[in-house]
């Protein structure tokens, strides 16, 4: 019983992690997009690229660490 639970548990994680991943993959390209069209970029929004950068490939290691595949 307890088995079939973290199974249950692991693929509702994994699917948060999926939706985490994508969330942050979006904002990232939100941010890059918007330094390139920027002449002049603050350095908030240079520091901001870098946080979303970092989150990015923070949890797309983790996802690799899992070995969860992408499935939509």
């Amino acid at each position: 019983m307890l088995f079939r639970r973290k199974g249950w548990l692991r693929k509702e994680f994994n699917q948060m992690l999926m939706d985490d991943l994508i969330k942050n993959k979006n904002e990232w390209n939100r941010q890059k997009q918007l330094i390139d069209k920027s002449l002049e970029p603050s350095p908030e929004v240079l520091y901001e690229l870098k946080v979303a950068e970092a989150k990015y490939f923070y949890l797309l290691k983790e996802a690799k660490h899992r070995n969860v595949k992408f499935s939509r």
